[in-house]
């Protein structure tokens, strides 16, 4: 088969030339070898480059470094003075997690990823990664979590923490018998909210959030919100970490938006956590390919300073080609092999390769150093990234897992699961870090390594400390104060919303969309307003705002869109401020975390509002919005075309029912399910007054770090205006948030119950009680249930209050409160699962029943899915008589009546079984 055969498609205007060319390269590989045709394409390749023949670069690349020694930039720093602050840095994170493991056996932590990465960490702290001194947003740096521990070494180092901190790491909680702060396991900024900028740990979301975090910065400065253009986003991500979608799903979006402002660092210590990443293959040539492909400036650093001798002498290329065909299995084993054996089975099969070191000794060959452990090597490769235009940087750095922690550790399979090491294991660590001097063997009889520290007025601490205040101040940190701050909403903004509909029959997405247009035009806040769609705005009726607002393009919109005619064509700006991602809701969600973020990261507060395809929110990307709660992220999250039957015609794997559930589990999740506009318009002015407070430049962040989860519907019926009260518009909000509240009056009659509603379920609970009215003599009042999540957190934090206090009078909830002053029993109806009700059920004062929507979805009209699902108004109607019947108001006709007049079968199997 042919590579590119487009060659056979084109005129050959000189046959007889291209035969020459052919009749070369075969000479050259009968009498030099296929090495050396190589080297010749390549030089080639490098020419037409140079040329602008418009030859597309090749994906793959020998198995060696992309800057060659003679392209190596001269070294600014001190060699030894950083190689011995790194040794101090990396003693020290060995002892944080010996300790810990000695006095809480099990608590866990991590010694080998930083091992194996200790010098890409420090090239970067020392020489390249800018702080927030200044009072600019400085780097964004995604630390990979496993390698907190030398993270927290270099903070004490530089007097940010103390000894008793270190004592405390892995143990977060605050008691009276322990000194200093809690270091939390992995980057959790919800947990140290003045160190850790953004979460990593749980694996692939580091990366994807780096390249939209790199992405957000363009589009603040490209909006002219804020001056982003020095600040540049570094990501540590682990080769073994690639295998996660989310780690390489998106990165054609860093390239096609030319994010130079990116460098991701891959440390490529060839091990996953149970063996090796590709013990077949290999890892880095693997990644090369997919980045190269992607549009990704790809430099690798594969081998320390000793193999560029080697390489020098390699006139046949069978070095050359020995670093090629060798996978990285072996490369694993020769890492914790002798050299004799290295010298046997890497150099010995080939005289040529034995003659190439002949010349070095086994402890030597041993020696041999992976590029990822070349302090000159991995600067070049830093450098060269910082210095690239137009394109993103991968830098692949081979490294050994465990390095330097000893025979024991170093290469093996099981070293990320070693927690301890034995007093030998700390001799030869010692020795290894050149520390003999600093540790005596007097300092491990106890079993407790000591923690390092310089002098203040030492060189090795004045250096460190002058590294970083020229790089204005350390990281990470988080303790940006407001640079940009943020006004208040302008009350008339949310007046089409609380007006009602004026009997238009409108859905609350629609509403949304016309609230969001609002906002957008608010001048005080209206610049700061941040859409973010996944391809469905045309769904959702958003499309819209496409002309007033523009969709973010940075390089604009190069074409003439197809309905460029049309009020509501497709149109792209470099100040664009719609984030219209594409089908990705992965991606939107992490362009979501940047902009619910930017208080903290950049200083500057916006407003981000996430609309998406309520299925595929939380049940699809939980895990980033679990870390987005990490992240303390501040913004709206819209789950539009909700319901399990509102969303009718689409089936089993659109229609959701759970994901009011699904946000209960996010403690910083405030999850509403409005049935009204002004439901819905209230909530969102809550949140904004809650997370974004006014704010002024210089201040300290204020709001609280919470997100907001809004259900939203594609079901059309009449919006009512906002009902009047005393308290006015303060008091219906405390109504709406505090998740349930009296709507409609009961009507006068013999026998009388409740009904609440959340949502759509508001048609099935008003037609009830009209047939109940009119049909069977019982009264029912209806209460507007926006949150049971957030009637549930109430209850609990009353009866945790009575338990905490037995000598104090016993407090009630507020739902317990609320339905305590009505009688007859109480039916909920919603389109979510009955356990989302269920979650109040114990604090219910009258006998309670649910109706939710269990089972898989359905493709139907509205009508037969919520009598499948047994939600509409006869469902309702059944489940109030029934309930009236067990209490003994009503004969057992009177239901068994109502179940045959509306046609219901009583046998037929439930829901979720079917």
């Amino acid at each position: 088969m042919l590579n590119d055969a487009f060659s056979h498609q084109l005129p050959d205007v000189d046959p007889g030339e291209t035969q020459e060319w052919l009749d070369s390269l075969d000479a050259v590989v009968e009498h030099r070898g296929k090495a050396r045709a190589r080297y010749l394409l390549a030089r080639l390749g490098e020419a037409a480059h140079d040329r602008q023949l418009g030859v597309a670069a090749s994906v793959w690349t020998p198995y060696v470094n992309t800057i060659p020694t003679d392209g190596q930039p001269w070294f600014p720093g001190d060699f030894e003075m950083e190689r011995r602050i790194r040794a101090f840095i990396r003693w020290n994170a060995v002892a944080m997690v010996v300790r810990a493991n000695k006095a809480a056996p099990g608590i866990g932590g991590h010694l080998s990823t930083y091992a194996s990465s200790a010098a890409l960490y420090e090239v970067g702290f020392n020489h390249f990664f800018r702080g927030q001194a200044d009072g600019t947003p400085g780097d964004h740096v995604y630390i990979q979590g496993h390698a907190s521990p030398g993270i927290y070494a270099r903070a004490y180092l530089e007097g940010r923490f103390d000894e008793v901190d270190l004592d405390r790491f892995r143990l977060d909680i605050d008691t009276p018998a322990r000194a200093g702060r809690g270091l939390s396991s992995y980057p959790h900024p919800h947990l140290m909210g003045d160190f850790w900028q953004f979460p990593t740990v749980s694996m692939g979301l580091g990366p994807i959030n780096s390249i939209y975090q790199a992405r957000f910065d363009r589009y603040l400065n490209n909006r002219h919100i804020d001056d982003t253009s020095r600040s540049r986003v570094w990501a540590f991500v682990g080769d073994g970490e690639t295998d996660e979608p989310e780690t390489l799903g998106s990165i054609d979006l860093a390239a096609r938006e030319g994010l130079d402002n990116l460098t991701w660092v891959v440390n490529c210590n060839l091990q996953r956590l149970d063996g090796p990443v590709r013990g077949n293959g290999k890892i880095i040539q693997e990644l090369e390919g997919i980045f190269r492909g992607n549009g990704w400036n790809v430099i690798k650093v594969v081998w320390g300073a000793a193999w560029d001798e080697l390489l020098a002498q390699d006139v046949d290329g069978v070095l050359l080609n020995k670093m090629n065909t060798t996978v990285d299995g072996e490369f694993q084993r020769y890492a914790v092999e002798s050299g004799a054996y290295i010298r046997e089975h890497f150099f010995g099969p080939d005289p040529r390769l034995r003659k190439l070191v002949e010349h070095l000794s086994d402890e030597q060959l041993q020696s041999l150093p992976r590029g990822g452990h070349d302090y000159a090597k991995v600067y070049a490769a830093y450098r060269a990234a910082t210095e690239m235009t137009g394109a993103p940087t991968a830098i692949l750095a081979q490294t050994v897992k465990g390095w330097a922690l000893g025979s024991k550790v170093e290469g093996r399979n099981s070293t990320h699961q070693i927690k301890k090491m034995d007093t030998e294991q700390l001799l030869e660590l010692r020795e290894r870090l050149h520390l003999e001097d600093d540790v005596s063997e007097a300092d491990l009889a106890g079993g407790d390594p000591p923690y390092l520290r310089f002098a203040d007025d030492s060189p090795e601490h004045r250096y460190l400390m002058e590294r970083r205040r020229g790089l204005d101040g350390p990281l990470p940190a988080r303790t940006l104060p407001v640079r940009r701050g943020l006004g208040s909403v302008e009350e008339g903004t949310w007046n089409e919303l609380l007006a009602g509909s004026h009997g238009q029959e409108v859905s609350t997405t629609m509403a949304f969309t016309r609230l969001l247009r609002s906002l957008a035009r608010d001048p005080v806040v209206g610049d700061r307003v941040v859409p973010i769609i996944p391809d469905e705005a045309r769904t959702f009726g958003m499309d819209a705002l496409f002309r007033e607002l523009g969709i973010y393009a940075a390089k604009g919109q190069r074409y003439e869109p197809v309905d460029h005619h049309l009020l509501l064509s497709y149109v792209e700006k470099s100040d664009g401020q719609i984030l219209e991602e594409g089908i990705t809701e992965a991606g939107s969600m992490a362009s979501w975390t940047a902009a619910a973020t930017a208080y903290a990261t950049t200083g500057v507060p916006m407003l981000p509002f996430f609309t998406f395809y309520s299925m595929f929110g939380f049940q699809r990307v939980g895990d980033l919005i679990w870390a987005a709660g990490d992240a303390r992220a501040r913004g709206f999250l819209l789950g539009a075309t909700a319901g399990r039957t509102t969303l009718q015609g689409e089936g089993l794997q659109h229609t959701d029912g759970h994901s009011q559930l699904l946000a209960s589990t996010v403690p910083a999740c405030r999850a509403y399910d409005p049935a009204f506009a002004w439901e819905m318009a209230l909530i969102i002015r809550d949140g904004l007054a809650r997370m974004y407070p006014p704010s002024a430049a210089g201040e300290k962040v204020g709001g609280e770090d919470v997100f907001y989860y809004l259900t939203l519907y594609n079901e059309n019926y009449e919006m009512p205006p906002m009902p009047e009260t005393d308290g006015g518009i303060d008091e219906l909000t405390g109504w709406v948030t505090r998740g349930l509240y009296h709507s409609h009056g009961a009507p006068q009659a013999a026998h009388q119950a409740s009904v609440l509603y959340s949502g759509s379920g508001w048609t099935a609970a008003k037609e009830a009680q009209r047939l109940l009215h009119e049909d069977y003599d019982v009264g029912v009042d209806l209460w507007s249930a926006t949150s049971y999540n957030e009637l549930r957190r109430e209850a609990l934090a009353v009866e945790r209050w009575n338990r905490l206090h037995p000598d104090a009078p016993e407090a009630l909830p507020l739902i317990t409160r609320l339905l305590s002053a009505g009688t007859g029993p109480v039916v909920a109806v919603s389109d979510f699962l009955s356990a989302w009700a269920d979650q109040v059920v114990r604090w219910v004062p009258r006998p309670f029943s649910v109706l939710g929507t269990d089972g898989y979805g359905r493709s139907d009209d509205r009508a037969h899915l919520r009598r499948f699902f047994e939600t509409d108004a006869a469902h309702v109607v059944v489940a109030v008589l029934s309930a009236l019947v067990r209490s003994g108001e009503l004969d057992p006709s009177v239901a068994t009546g109502a179940i045959d007049r509306f046609g219901i079968d009583p046998d037929i199997d439930p829901p979720w079984t079917r």
